[in-house]
């Protein structure tokens, strides 16, 4: 299947099989997908949480209002967005050393990446950098079969306290559902080009 047609049968799948089950090497695939994402700077500020357990979608329903694909669906992703790793010297120093630039360029890239960081909103641009990773997943999955659904129907403080997470390092940037649709995909709507596009 190409990237095109992915794109094409892809949606947001709000009921899943429960009978079906991604096998592990479908699941290893989907996070290979959000490990081989771009993003700024090269920090890759994102980590999963894979539940496969239904006792814990079953707990973690009711915090995601209720919706039946959390416990309808094979595997539930939660994105966790790093803070932490993106403001920690070491860290930063090795995505940087990995780059093979000599030590002044590297010195450099360094000292512009804490000056862009300065004037950031940390949390909202490690969220940001989340959802690249989200969607190349979400692509993958389509290219392999696999139907997803992206979810921010949640209440953000209770799936924090239940996976136990200090918010100070790792905040929950979203869900995705992963699994096979129980039903047909339902007609695609989206705007024309000529209502989202200006040419300079």
């Amino acid at each position: 299947m190409s990237c095109f047609e992915a794109l094409q049968r892809r949606y947001a799948c709000k009921l899943f099989d429960p009978s079906y089950h991604l096998a592990k090497e479908q699941i290893e695939k989907i996070l290979e997908y959000g490990r081989l994402s771009s993003s700024s700077f090269g920090m890759e500020p994102w980590r999963f949480v894979v539940v496969e357990d239904q006792k814990h979608k079953e707990a973690l329903q009711p915090l995601c209002w209720n919706q039946p694909q959390i416990t309808t669906c094979s595997h539930l992703f939660i994105i966790l967005a790093d803070k932490a790793s993106v403001q920690n010297e070491e860290y930063i120093e090795a995505m940087f050393v990995r780059r093979g630039l000599d030590k002044e360029a590297t010195a450099a890239y360094i000292q512009r990446y804490k000056e862009f960081l300065a004037n950031q909103d940390i949390s909202c641009w490690v969220q940001k950098q989340c959802y690249i990773a989200a969607a190349n997943m979400m692509m993958g999955a389509s290219e392999e079969g696999i139907d997803s659904c992206p979810i921010e129907g949640f209440e953000k403080e209770r799936v924090e306290e239940y996976l136990k997470l200090d918010t100070t390092k790792l905040e929950v940037a979203l869900l995705i559902a992963f699994g096979k649709c129980a039903k047909e995909a339902p007609k695609k709507h989206r705007l024309p080009l000529d209502k989202l596009v200006r040419w300079l």
